[in-house]
């Protein structure tokens, strides 16, 4: 695939699978994404959206904190962590865990993190992923900065960075963009373009007619996909892969989805986004659209959908129970576990909690 065929100033969007399940640009499919895989990503899709059920399941009953669901952007997080290599790098922001489970990030760490346990961070060694990043747009920087390390290595990795419309407002964005064109960085900016920064619709957010037109000031491609579909997003985003890997620099992808849910459980959404828009989008849930084509091909039916969904969710509520068993109740781990040596107003804080905790007659345990 070539990406100057979709410059962002033209306007153009990828697309590949429409919105009814009808494959629209075949010549733009790679041979190497058969329907074989395609149903092995749906089936990671189907995963991520009864893993994303059951967090929100846990939140409502009081079991978990705050969540940041993904419902409507599964095609999103699958399509394009699929296209990563054993060296590369995966750097999250808050609404990747479909990316995160497909990199290896255990469901129950994910699950421990929205529960409020450090350990929930604490991903096996051999997962190249960074932790979840609240803070919106501070993780652009730490992924060029990991791109640049592998550059410099000569590893011939690359990182693929995740966020939301709202970060490219943010002074972080702007930089890590402008560091990435000037050093030919080998790192990927995916944005994750879900029409809504929290209650701020996209429309108000910026004057530029597309996000993905913001690379060109910073001197390397950008492209826009549709979210909603698997194949566009695997296709783009491995085609920017490969640019990054063969030393030709970054790329921004906009993926153009939709976010089906609220900004986090904290969120009612009905205050800011009325409902006529939320079911004229309905109809475009990624999930649907790859039933319908799936099912067409013959590679799935109603039975082996309802045996995935029973599978997964039977998957879930394991997790969760296994999150729940392996909480840590020691305020300790909030201080311990952000420096290599604790700095002397961290320690301050941690021994004044001491302080309080033993005037109640309590102790750092618990």
């Amino acid at each position: 695939m070539n990406l100057a065929d979709f410059d962002p100033l033209s306007g153009k969007r990828c697309e590949i699978l429409d919105h009814q399940g009808v494959i629209v640009a075949q010549e733009l499919r790679p041979p190497g994404l058969t329907d074989e895989l395609v149903l092995e990503l749906y089936d990671r899709m189907v995963m991520l959206r009864v893993a994303d059920q059951q967090a929100l399941t846990l939140q409502r009953a009081g079991r978990m904190g705050t969540y940041a669901p993904t419902l409507g952007q599964e095609a999103a997080n699958i399509g394009s962590a699929a296209v990563l290599q054993p060296g590369d790098w995966l750097v999250p922001s808050f609404r990747e865990t479909g990316a995160m489970l497909l990199r290896g990030v255990p469901i129950k760490l994910i699950y421990m993190y929205w529960m409020g346990s450090e350990w929930g961070s604490h991903y096996p060694s051999e997962v190249k992923v960074l932790p979840i990043c609240a803070p919106v747009s501070t993780q652009t920087l730490h992924g060029v900065g990991l791109a640049w390390a592998g550059k410099l290595k000569q590893d011939h990795t690359m990182t693929l960075i995740y966020f939301g419309d709202g970060a490219t407002s943010k002074g972080d964005f702007h930089e890590a963009m402008n560091f990435a064109g000037v050093f030919t960085i080998p790192c990927v900016f995916f944005c994750q373009n879900n029409q809504y920064s929290i209650s701020v619709p996209r429309r108000v957010q910026t004057a530029a007619a597309s996000l993905a037109q913001k690379a060109v000031a910073y001197g390397f491609p950008g492209i826009m996909v549709d979210g909603n579909d698997l194949l566009a997003v695997y296709t783009v985003t491995a085609a920017a892969a490969a640019r990054a890997r063969a030393g030709e620099g970054p790329t921004l992808i906009e993926a153009q989805t939709y976010r089906l849910g609220p900004h986090t459980t904290a969120d009612d959404p009905s205050r800011y986004r009325p409902l006529e828009e939320l079911k004229a989008q309905e109809p475009y849930d990624p999930l649907r659209r790859l039933r319908i084509y799936l099912t067409q091909q013959g590679l799935i039916t109603e039975d082996s959908e309802q045996d995935r969904v029973v599978k997964y969710e039977g998957m879930a509520k394991d997790a969760a129970r296994e999150a729940e068993a392996a909480i840590s109740l020691n305020p300790d781990d909030i201080f311990d576990y952000h420096y290599a040596q604790m700095p002397p107003y961290v320690a301050f804080q941690k021994e004044y909690l001491h302080r309080i905790l033993a005037a109640r007659g309590e102790s750092a345990g618990g």
